[in-house]
């Protein structure tokens, strides 16, 4: 059995306070699974320790509770805007995972036990039958009115906007989550600009690699000079051939001139 947990429209919740001084009909409650990893490890952990069921209001202990960083868990939940205030009638209380009873009910229940044994008898009756009914079924009708028109007309003269206001919206759960975006984008930006440093510092703590670039650098080009030069002399070889085979072509031909006038 574990108390202080439930569900809200079918989200798991805690319930930080049962209800909220001058709107006994409200609670505050914070969604389980959109807790920061760090703030939700330290509020279960809160909540399964002998001092957190041992206490009627979880409050109470997170706000002697300090989570890692030195912040007050509690003034973190609500400095963050993730305390949530909805209707006690919408909350069911899930102690264990066969039982259930709506949070307004259990309110009453824990209100009267002071009174007499009367209310002593109807807690064990709800704890045996798994609902305040007389009767060993879970109460699936009613858990499905929850939410519903007739379950909030029970509020007596609240209006349904006011019950509506502490409620999540759509848009509220899209602020968070662009929230969350930016700041994960913003620490992206710090470990980009810790990978930039470091590799800045890596190359001024190894000179010799870009020695060994230089080096190789300036080998190709004296490579190519030379390879230039090599060209350039076998060029001038190559004219300096054709110009004697020009010459000794001209000897010859003026050779057999001369031989041919003199046979004539």
């Amino acid at each position: 059995m574990l108390k202080h947990v439930g569900k809200h429209n079918d989200k798991r919740c805690v319930i930080i306070f049962r209800k909220i001084p001058e709107l006994e009909h409200m609670a505050l409650i914070v969604y389980s699974d959109l807790l920061p990893r760090m703030v939700h490890d330290e509020i279960m952990r809160t909540v399964e320790s002998p001092q957190g069921q041992a206490a009627t209001e979880i409050s109470n202990v997170l706000f002697r509770t300090i989570m890692a960083d030195g912040r007050n868990c509690l003034e973190s939940l609500h400095t963050n805007g993730l305390l949530k205030k909805v209707p006690t009638n919408q909350v069911l209380v899930t102690p264990t995972t066969t039982s259930s009873v709506r949070l307004d009910e259990l309110n009453d229940i824990l209100d009267e036990m002071a009174k007499g044994e009367e209310a002593m008898k109807r807690l064990q009756d709800l704890d045996s039958n798994r609902g305040l009914t007389g009767k060993t079924q879970p109460r699936r009708a009613e858990i499905q009115e929850l939410g519903e028109k007739k379950t909030r007309e029970a509020q007596g003269n609240t209006s349904a906007a006011a019950m509506l206001s502490g409620m999540l919206s759509d848009g509220d759960l899209a602020t968070q989550r662009v929230e969350q975006a930016a700041k994960m984008e913003a620490t992206a930006q710090q470990l980009l600009a810790e990978a930039a440093r470091l590799k800045a510092e890596a190359a001024d703590l190894s000179p010799k690699a870009e020695n060994v670039g230089t080096k190789t650098k300036k080998t190709s080009a004296k490579k190519q000079a030379a390879e230039f030069k090599y060209q350039v002399s076998v060029g001038i070889n190559t004219e300096k051939c054709r110009k004697k085979r020009s010459t000794n072509s001209d000897a010859e031909q003026s050779m057999r001139e001369s031989q041919r006038r003199q046979c004539c």
